[in-house]
């Protein structure tokens, strides 16, 4: 029998309170969120930029999670894995013996399980209620997960990755605020530039709103987003938590003004300078917060 079986086991059934929502989120990612389209992609990509002209500046992003992760160890948990769907995931683990990927989407793990082969245990999981026992993991990254719970669980989510998260070993949680500084700054000039058609050859201007897209169709499923004074003050009595930048600005922000006729990359560039430069700043009002802490 292999020794590693303990680790795949399932859940008791949700409570009454809270089974409405994860059940809902559940089903969107089997049989919507984690589904291939024409593209080749999933469907839950269209909330992502893949646009070349921002390709570099997204790849750094997801590769700052390595800076604050201990580089080796025997297991990492990747509470709310999905199905680990860019390159740059994989590398969180590539240090580790094993990838032990918990989600409540068997679609997610499925798909995770073909990119790890023998590196990846998966298990059917709830980030709030995870059956592992204490100080088992060596490192531990969520990626855009907490949010998908009742506001409630927040402080449980948190409580657990810390419970099973080892002495000394280091945890990375990425998140997003609910209304960001430096967002509620831009949400005007989004809200306009969605009114205007911009042609290249000719310098055209019009009024006429611009038709949605298929990466801008509203499809999604339920989130719940807080902020980092509440976030900070919640886990007060848990742990110290740091907030450094993952990402400052979201998808509307790039899609409305990066582009490679308005000097897009170079705008990137200088962007992610200045993140680096001023990562707690931007941690704490940009758009998407790495929330790392330590287990003492």
């Amino acid at each position: 029998m292999n020794k590693y079986l303990k680790f795949r086991i399932y859940l008791p059934p949700f409570t009454m309170t809270e089974k409405n929502t994860k059940q809902d989120v559940r089903q969107f990612y089997d049989q919507i969120g984690w589904l291939q389209e024409e593209d080749g992609n999933y469907q839950n990509a269209r909330y992502e930029d893949l646009r070349p002209v921002s390709r570099e500046y997204i790849s750094k992003t997801r590769l700052r999670v390595n800076k604050h992760l201990l580089p080796s160890g025997r297991f990492l948990l990747d509470a709310g894995s999905g199905p680990v769907q860019y390159p740059e995931y994989l590398t969180y683990s590539e240090g580790y013996d094993y990838r032990v990927c918990a989600d409540i989407s068997i679609t997610a793990l499925q798909e995770a399980k073909k990119r790890l082969g023998e590196h990846g245990l998966c298990v059917v999981a709830d980030v709030a209620n995870l059956p592992f026992a204490p100080d088992v993991f060596d490192g531990i990254v969520s990626m855009h997960t907490v949010h998908h719970l009742p506001m409630e669980e927040h402080r449980a989510a948190y409580g657990e990755l810390y419970r099973v998260l080892g002495i000394d070993k280091k945890a990375v949680v990425v998140n997003g605020w609910g209304a960001p500084l430096l967002m509620q700054i831009a949400k005007p000039f989004i809200r306009v530039a969605k009114y205007i058609r911009f042609k290249r050859s000719g310098k055209e201007f019009s009024l006429i709103k611009k038709k949605k897209s298929a990466q801008e169709a509203d499809v999604g499923t339920y989130i719940k987003k807080t902020s980092a004074s509440w976030l900070k003050n919640e886990l007060s009595d848990l742990t110290e938590i740091e907030i450094f930048a993952w990402r400052s600005v979201n998808t509307h922000f790039l899609r409305t003004f990066v582009h490679t006729f308005t000097g897009g990359k170079f705008f990137l560039k200088v962007l992610l300078w200045k993140e680096d430069l001023f990562t707690h700043f931007f941690g704490r009002h940009g758009q998407y917060p790495m929330i790392v802490f330590k287990k003492k």
